[in-house]
């Protein structure tokens, strides 16, 4: 049976530009981090850039430490 949690998701412009980071855990292949961008290019202004960038990294964050609760077993 396989699993694929949703590690984090988050909006990083005020359009709709989502990432979505899954683990998928087929049974008969190692597991791997599934990371999807949105499909269009992310536009922002120069001004909004370090936002939208601390929006990319807050969501790595969040996934890294989910991803950690799982491997610990606390999820």
């Amino acid at each position: 049976m396989s699993k694929s949690p949703i590690l984090a998701s988050a909006r990083i412009t005020a359009a709709d530009d989502i990432i979505t980071i899954q683990l998928v855990e087929p049974a008969d292949t190692p597991p791997a981090i599934f990371i999807r961008w949105p499909r269009d290019a992310t536009v922002t202004t120069p001004d909004r850039l370090p936002a939208a960038a601390n929006k990319v990294m807050a969501v790595l964050a969040e996934a890294i430490a989910k991803l950690g609760q799982i491997r610990s077993g606390e999820l």
